[in-house]
C-alpha cells in the first residue's frame, strides 16, 4: 500500500484540522464501538486520545498494513500492551511538543497550591474560616526534576521565575544543557535529601516503573513535597500512603495507581496529599497542537519523509 491510497484513523473530523494533505482517506475514529473502515486498509493509526490502553490497542491486531502508530501523549504505556500484535517494522511516534506547555503549567500550579496552603484555604472558605498564618514559598527552595525530557525542560522553564535556590535535573542518561548537567538515576541518593520538591515526570518503562519506592521516600529529607505529573505506576502507593500519614512528606498528585483512584481509596484522605485527576495535558492547549502535530506528521507521511518523534519500532 503506498501513502497516496492508504487510510488514516484519526481521532478528530478531518475537517477540523487544518492543512492536511491531500491524497489520503481520512476516517474518523474516537474509540467508539464500530471501527470507520477495515483496520486492514489502515496505513497510519491516531491513537484515540485518553480513552484508556484496551480502546488503543483494540485495532491493533487486524491492522496488517499500518505502517504508524501515532499516539497524542506524551507515554506511550498504553499503547505498549499491543505492539506485539504488530508486524514488524511499525513506527510508533508520541506526542512530544504537544502537551509540555499544559503539563509544565499545572506542575507549577501543584507546587505553589501545595506550598502555599490552598487546598485548606477553600476548605476554609467552606466553612467560614479565616485561615491566616505563614507557609512555605517556593522561593529559595532546592528542586529536583526526575525525568529531564521535553516536559522536564518546560517545567524548568516556568520556575525560572520564582528564586529557586537550586534546580537539579535527572534523566536516563548523563549530558550537559546551558542549564547545567543533567544526572543519571544512579545519582539520586546523593540528589534525594537536597531536595525541597522532587518532580516527576519521566516515562513509565521498567526503569521507572515503581522508581519511586520506600527507598526513594525514605531519602528524602523531611517535609519535602513529590510531585508526580507521570505515571501513576512510577510511585509504591503502598509506601507513599506510610510517608504521608506519619506526617514526614507531602505528596500532589495528578496521577495515581491505581487510576482512576476508586471510591474509599485511602490515598483520598490522607494527610498532606493534593490530588488533581490526571488532567496535566487536558486544557484548552492540546487540541491546537495536537492538530498541528498531525498536519505535519502526516504531510510527511504523504510525501515519503520520515515522521518525527519516533520512540520505537516493532520487530
Amino acid at each position: 500500500m503506498t501513502a497516496t491510497t492508504a487510510d488514516v484513523w484519526l481521532p478528530f473530523p478531518a475537517d477540523e484540522i487544518d492543512a492536511l494533505p491531500e491524497g489520503l482517506n481520512y476516517l474518523f475514529w474516537d474509540g467508539g464501538p464500530d471501527f470507520p473502515g477495515d483496520p486492514a486498509d489502515c496505513a497510519y493509526y491516531v491513537v484515540p486520545y485518553m480513552k484508556g490502553s484496551e480502546i488503543a490497542v483494540r485495532p491493533l491486531a487486524a491492522m496488517s498494513t499500518v505502517q504508524v502508530v501515532q499516539t497524542l501523549s506524551a507515554g506511550i504505556d498504553h499503547v505498549e500492551p499491543g505492539l506485539g500484535l504488530l508486524r514488524a517494522g511499525v513506527r510508533l511516534c508520541n506526542a512530544k511538543g504537544v502537551h509540555e506547555a499544559s503539563t509544565a503549567e499545572l506542575t507549577l500550579a501543584l507546587i505553589l497550591a501545595s506550598l502555599r496552603g490552598i487546598p485548606g484555604f477553600v476548605h476554609g472558605q467552606d466553612k467560614e474560616e479565616w485561615r491566616s498564618g505563614f507557609y512555605p514559598a517556593l522561593a529559595d527552595k532546592s528542586v529536583l526534576i526526575v525525568g529531564y525530557g521535553s516536559i522536564g525542560s518546560a517545567i524548568e522553564d516556568r520556575l525560572g521565575p520564582f528564586e529557586c535556590a537550586r534546580v537539579a535535573r535527572v534523566a536516563r542518561s548523563a549530558r550537559t544543557t546551558a542549564r547545567g548537567p543533567v544526572h543519571t538515576l544512579d545519582d539520586l541518593p546523593a540528589l534525594l535529601p537536597e531536595a525541597d520538591v522532587v518532580i516527576l515526570s519521566t516515562p513509565l518503562n521498567p526503569s521507572t516503573q515503581g522508581l519511586v519506592d520506600a527507598d526513594f521516600l525514605a531519602a528524602m529529607r523531611d517535609g519535602a513535597l513529590l510531585v508526580n505529573v507521570a505515571r501513576g505506576g512510577v510511585v509504591d502507593t503502598k509506601a507513599l500512603l506510610s510517608e504521608l500519614e506519619s506526617g514526614r512528606l507531602r505528596a500532589a498528585l495528578d496521577v495515581t495507581d491505581p487510576e482512576p483512584l476508586p471510591s474509599g481509596h485511602p490515598l483520598w484522605h490522607a494527610p498532606n496529599v493534593l490530588i488533581t485527576p490526571h488532567v496535566g495535558g487536558s486544557t484548552s492547549a492540546f487540541e491546537p497542537r495536537a492538530k498541528r502535530l498531525l498536519a505535519a506528521q502526516l504531510t510527511r507521511f504523504a510525501a515519503g519523509e520520515p515522521v518525527r518523534n519516533v520512540v520505537r519500532t516493532t520487530g
